[in-house]
């Protein structure tokens, strides 16, 4: 009797290895959403401040020149473990100089590094599969542009059981939805739908500004999109950005990315300084784009 309970035991374990082994297949994009033709760095520079790639991956409070060394950040201490940023400069051994296209594709649109094993959603990617195959393109090659950093990344920290990266394939099969998240009003403009395209993807927004299901641990609530959430580092909650909750007009929107200044003269202060400083690099058209999605949001 022991033995055909031990044997119906390793049957159903067996089964649920194969289950969560099957579910948690990393998967790459088709050779079909990779870009054929080579990108444009000058194109890319406008994605890489957009996406705040020196936010995380250089050194932290790099100014300048430096801020184009991307041999790795300081580290996002979460609940989960500490992230901490790798070097993605195009270094050859310690950064992504070997990197192809396609390999650099699969990291931000699907989450799989180039050893087939799935990335943490502490790298954006959830919001960067939002981005146009050309745009991933120009990204890549404005990078390969920039100064080879020849030092190892730093390891992160992340305790049991978030440690099991196969884990992460059940994490993306319950979350990971890349459509786009806003459902902008009949006769939307084309500002608006360009603002909801850098929001939504390479500005990667929602990532802090929206709450997560799951006591945190899930994807982002999109029935509460961009209304604010706790902070993911520490105390604190990062503020809403809908209209019911961001009273200012278009144009204080936009002037505030560019300026820093609030329209009562405040200036703008804590992780968002960063932010607003990447922003302040793009054009005013991109930045009037951002407001009008923003002013376009449902209350």
């Amino acid at each position: 009797m022991r033995r055909r309970w031990l044997g119906w035991g390793l049957l159903v374990a067996g089964g649920l290895a194969a289950l969560f082994w099957g579910l948690t297949i990393p998967e790459r994009l088709p050779e079909t959403d990779i870009a054929t033709a080579p990108g444009d760095p000058a194109r890319g520079a406008r994605l890489f401040w957009v996406g705040g790639c020196a936010s995380c991956h250089a050194a932290k409070g790099a100014k300048g020149p430096e801020q184009l060394r991307l041999g790795g950040g300081a580290p996002l201490v979460t609940a989960f473990g500490s992230f901490v940023p790798p070097n993605i400069s195009p270094d050859p051994v310690h950064g992504i100089g070997g990197w192809s296209l396609a390999d650099f594709a699969n990291a931000m649109q699907r989450g799989v590094d180039p050893e087939g094993r799935h990335l943490y959603p502490a790298f954006p990617y959830t919001s960067y599969a939002r981005m146009a195959e050309g745009d991933i393109a120009d990204l890549y090659a404005y990078l390969r542009t920039l100064p080879p950093v020849a030092a190892p990344s730093a390891p992160s920290e992340i305790g049991f059981p978030f440690n099991i990266r196969r884990g992460i394939g059940l994490w993306k099969w319950a979350f990971f939805d890349p459509s786009p998240v806003a459902v902008l009003p009949m006769g939307g403009t084309r500002e608006r739908r360009i603002g909801q395209y850098l929001v939504e993807g390479p500005g990667h927004c929602g990532e802090c500004h929206t709450p997560r299901t799951y006591r945190g641990a899930g994807g982002l609530d999109r029935t509460q999109w961009l209304k604010g959430a706790p902070a993911a580092e520490g105390s604190g909650k990062v503020p809403g950005l809908t209209p019911a909750q961001l009273k200012w007009s278009a144009e204080e929107i936009a002037e505030y990315l560019k300026t820093g200044f609030t329209p009562d003269y405040d200036s703008v202060g804590g992780s968002m300084a960063e932010v607003q400083s990447n922003l302040a690099k793009l054009d005013d058209a991109d930045r009037a784009a951002i407001a009008a999605y923003l002013k376009a949001l449902p209350k």
